[in-house]
């Protein structure tokens, strides 16, 4: 994996690079910035604001609830105990377990998911510098092609970058 970046010290310089960066013709999703902390106000922390987890654990859940709705309803039905003029499914005691495997299949979908857009585990070592940890912000591009190399090392170092590193 090549890489060709720059570490910046506040977050302005560093959206002065992205800037810089989609003037030269690349898109949010070509260009990689970490941070050790949220920069909410800055237009580079918008970029991969959206999300699917609620939606995906919403039917995790569904799931899990159908399923245990399913799973207590056939199990009391199959081996049916006689409890003077009680119902054979008796729907109070079936919501715990009901509840339990609904926030089951939630979790099990979040964690599923987080696992999956984060890309874990990885083969191959992640895009990244020590001195992020330290404060600074790393702009940069993953694997550029050699011809474009030289404009993006003007577009980073126009930001005002505290170093440039190529990977």
């Amino acid at each position: 994996m090549s890489a060709v970046y720059a570490l910046y010290a506040d977050p302005e310089s560093a959206q002065r690079a992205v800037n810089g960066l989609q003037a030269a013709g690349l898109s949010h999703a070509e260009i990689v910035v970490m941070s050790g902390e949220p920069f909410e106000e800055q237009p580079f922390a918008q970029q991969d604001k959206a999300t699917w987890l609620w939606y995906i654990a919403c039917a995790g859940g569904l799931i899990g609830m159908i399923f245990s709705t399913w799973l207590t309803r056939m199990t009391e039905l199959a081996w049916p105990l006689q409890t003077g003029n009680m119902p054979i499914v008796a729907w109070w005691p079936n919501l715990i377990v009901i509840f339990e495997l609904t926030m089951l299949g939630a979790i099990l979908a979040t964690v599923i998911t987080l696992f999956i857009t984060a890309k874990l585990p990885r083969r191959t070592p992640a895009f990244y510098d020590p001195e992020v940890t330290n404060g600074k912000i790393l702009v940069g591009v993953e694997n550029p092609s050699a011809a474009s190399v030289p404009a993006l090392e003007r577009a980073l170092m126009a930001g005002g970058a505290a170093e440039l590193k190529r990977r």
